[in-house]
């Protein structure tokens, strides 16, 4: 009896490794982690915000409207509760790309006033938050692309026979990814140009 499970367990074994169940586990686990350091480096931005807000506030009084524009769109984006599971729903999904687009373009209005002080450039402070906003703007880049690539792998294994029949069998669906049209603006994000002149787009990673 034991000898038959043995045989059974492993003719098992076999078929779910060549219908491509092992390939789902391993996608999977390659999205979460990829998504984790998707979130890593969005929180490490609105982290930055504040701070980021609150040094301009000190020079640029008469910049109100771009401020709170900045302050309201930091709270839209922290104000979604981005769980794991939120890849499975592209309704969700897709508020929260918006929520973080709407940010990014805050920010990008901000820089772009900032051009208009130049003792706020001048500003060690400003200076050094504005370098780690450049900073974590590149690395967000680069953990959407890996998010990107993880998931297209992924929902090619859903879509692809037989696959496909393991994919129904046990209810694995496809993932919501974000929209590429716009990956190369976002992976140049606005840089304030302390020598004078305006703003530059930073060089891709």
């Amino acid at each position: 009896m034991r000898k038959f499970l043995l045989v059974i367990a492993t003719v098992l074994a076999v078929g779910l490794s060549g219908c491509g169940y092992n390939n789902f586990q391993s996608g999977d686990e390659a999205i979460k982690a990829s998504w984790s350091e998707v979130l890593n480096q969005y929180q490490r931005r609105a982290d930055l915000v504040p701070n980021l807000v609150n040094t301009v506030k000190g020079y640029a009084q008469y910049e109100q409207d771009t401020l709170i524009a900045v302050t309201n769109a930091r709270s839209k984006a922290t104000a979604i509760n981005a769980t794991p599971e939120l890849v499975n729903d592209p309704v969700a999904f897709a508020k929260f790309e918006a929520a973080q687009k709407e940010l990014s373009g805050a920010l990008s209005r901000l820089l772009v006033v900032v051009e208009k002080y130049p003792d706020l450039k001048a500003n060690v402070g400003y200076r050094d938050l504005q370098a780690q906003l450049e900073g974590t703007e590149n690395r967000i880049a680069v953990a959407r692309n890996q998010y990107i690539s993880a998931v297209q792998a992924y929902n090619v294994t859903v879509r692809s026979f037989p696959s496909n029949l393991t994919a129904m069998v046990f209810g694995y669906s496809v993932k919501a990814n974000f929209t590429v049209a716009d990956e190369k603006a976002l992976a140049a994000p606005p840089v304030v140009n302390f020598g004078g002149g305006a703003a530059k787009p930073a060089s891709s990673p």
